[in-house]
């Protein structure tokens, strides 16, 4: 998947989600509307042209621009309350845009006095604390405990990347503690926009090293999976010289890559979270340390291979059997490079 790929299937999702607003925005207007349904779903169609463009373009295309990744970096109250406050702004005056546009006038004594200004009060303080929490626990991890999915424990088929950054003492020990925190939180932001892209679920981050996992229920899974790991170099390769600017290195990495049988649950009262167990979370770890015997960077298993397509421009060249702890059949392994 090449980064031109990635750009536009960002421009899909920005373009998918805005007819979806103007459509909904459309038919709330119409049945609501005081002054008519024609009226109203022309006021509403603007609405959602003034309001939930900025928003998402903000949302889906913006969240890489410098600006954006150093308010990130704020407190989480502070950065909280700035979104907060762009989205009321950009609600008001779409509001007045919109009503602008089509009835020729708009003050904001009209917006306050028919509820316009609480509306967006409310509204941007939801969705920024929806936001929020999503981006602290994970929108799939809020979901699922929300409805209750892994209450009791359940087997699943997943396929799981570990990725692991290289020299990772070396490169602490020169920067210090402090400094190497925020390599890795740059690293892991990385990381992230590879996962989204790829249409992974981050699971969590111990140490220097991020686990992703996707569901593994289809015969043949998607060859986003296997791209996963190029994907996230092209990410560190656009921000290379940002890297070297702020830290004088940029970051390296291995990945060991399976799929099989694990069984998922929540664990946890106080602090809730989502614990898989079983042989292929350990398979995926005995591979994520071959790398460094085998000298090659990406790793995976004939199980996911034989489940999946190879992406465009990536070879698997088949290397000699793996003995894995535990396991009475050695496994069959593949280095994964760009051609």
């Amino acid at each position: 998947m090449s980064m031109s790929n990635r750009s536009w299937n960002r421009w899909k999702i920005f373009l998918w989600l805005s007819v979806g607003f103007a459509v909904v925005s459309a038919l709330f207007g119409a049945s609501i509307g005081t002054e008519g349904p024609l009226r109203g779903m022309t006021t509403g169609i603007a609405s959602s042209l003034f309001i939930a463009t900025p928003i998402l373009l903000l949302e889906v295309m913006g969240r890489r621009l410098p600006v954006v990744r150093r308010l990130q970096r704020l407190p989480i109250v502070l950065y909280f309350a700035i979104r907060v406050v762009f989205y009321m702004i950009v609600i008001v005056g779409g509001l007045l845009a919109a009503r602008a546009l089509v009835t020729g006038h708009a003050s904001f004594e009209e917006i306050v006095g028919d509820g316009g200004f609480t509306f967006s009060i409310v509204m941007s303080v939801l969705a920024n604390a929806i936001f929020t929490i999503g981006s602290l626990l994970g929108f799939r991890m809020v979901v699922r405990l929300l409805t209750g999915r892994y209450v009791r424990p359940r087997r699943e088929l997943r396929a799981f990347l570990l990725i692991d950054m290289k020299n990772s003492t070396g490169v602490a020990e020169r920067l210090g503690a402090v400094r190497f925190h925020e390599l890795l939180n740059d690293f892991f932001r990385d990381i992230a926009e590879a996962a989204l892209e790829c249409g992974a679920e981050i699971h969590k981050y111990v140490g220097d090293e991020a686990i992703l996992t996707w569901p593994a229920d289809q015969p043949t899974l998607e060859d986003d999976v296997l791209a996963c790991p190029f994907v996230l170099r092209d990410y560190i390769a656009a921000n290379s010289t940002r890297y070297l600017r702020r830290f004088g290195v940029v970051p390296e990495f291995r990945a060991g890559m399976h799929c099989g049988e694990i069984v998922a649950g929540q664990i946890g009262d106080v602090r809730a979270e989502l614990a898989y167990v079983g042989d292929t979370l350990n398979v995926a770890a005995r591979l994520l340390e071959a790398t460094k015997k085998v000298g090659r960077d990406v790793l995976v298993s004939g199980d996911l291979l034989t489940r999946t397509t190879l992406p465009p421009g990536v070879v698997a060249e088949p290397l000699p059997t793996l003995s894995v702890r535990g396991r009475e059949a050695a496994l069959g392994i593949a280095a994964l490079s760009r051609a």
